[in-house]
């Protein structure tokens, strides 16, 4: 078996430094003792020592975002944004440091590919329950409450002792957010009046190719001022 370039080791001995020490194991020195590299590698690599953290935090979400997308679609987008919550709830609790990484660590101006990542999965689910007509807010303010919300459950959750968590926080949180943004069936979306239709109508704006790009452009900034009020 060929040895596994530079790169594949220096990620691989910083994930394992992360989950047996937390972040204080992680230094310039650790991970080269341990990967069997020089200094220069890691700025070579990965510009700094920030840039690895991101790297690596990319590398051990990569088997989480796997389950994510490998999740497929039910007839029910809202319970699929449901299972979505929990497998993220999930991760943070089996790999808290590596949670911690990716999603404590707040820089303004900066979200960590790994994050990034995961958002574009999560506005995926929320467009489809949106093109079907049960979403009681903008595309972008769902995307938000349920992002910020099961991130903050999920790092209370991480900061508590085992012995002491309450983990019915996570459903009444869910429960909670999904019942804000979503309605219980397309009947009831129709009830909810301009606001859903723009809404809806905006999900599936890249449909209406009877309009130039121009015209969609403009209809779409009209649906979205509709939709944030």
């Amino acid at each position: 078996m060929p040895a596994k370039a530079p790169r594949e080791r220096i990620i691989e001995a910083t994930a394992t430094l992360l989950s047996e020490g937390g972040r204080d194991a992680v230094s310039t020195r650790t991970v080269c003792a341990a990967a069997g590299v020089q200094t220069p590698a890691i700025y070579r690599l990965f510009g700094d020592m920030q840039g690895l953290l991101d790297a690596t935090g990319s590398f051990v979400l990569a088997t989480y975002l796997a389950q994510k997308t490998a999740i497929e679609d039910s007839d029910d987008p809202v319970e699929d944004l449901r299972a979505g919550w929990d497998l993220h709830v999930e991760f943070g609790l089996a790999q808290p440091a590596f949670y911690a990484l990716i999603f404590g660590d707040v820089r303004p101006g900066h979200e960590p590919p790994a994050a990034g990542q995961a958002a574009a999965i999560l506005a995926r689910r929320v467009n489809r329950i949106a093109q079907a007509g049960r979403l009681r807010v903008t595309e972008e303010r769902a995307a938000q409450l349920v992002h910020s919300t099961g991130k903050g459950v999920t790092l209370t959750l991480i900061s508590t002792p085992p012995e002491k968590r309450d983990l019915a926080l996570s459903p009444i949180a869910r429960e909670s957010i999904l019942a804000a943004i979503t309605t219980d069936t397309v009947t009831a979306a129709a009830s909810t009046g301009l606001l859903n239709a723009a809404v809806s109508l905006q999900a599936h704006l890249d449909e209406a190719t009877v309009l130039t790009e121009g015209e969609r452009v403009l209809l779409g900034e009209w649906l979205h001022r509709i939709g944030k009020h």
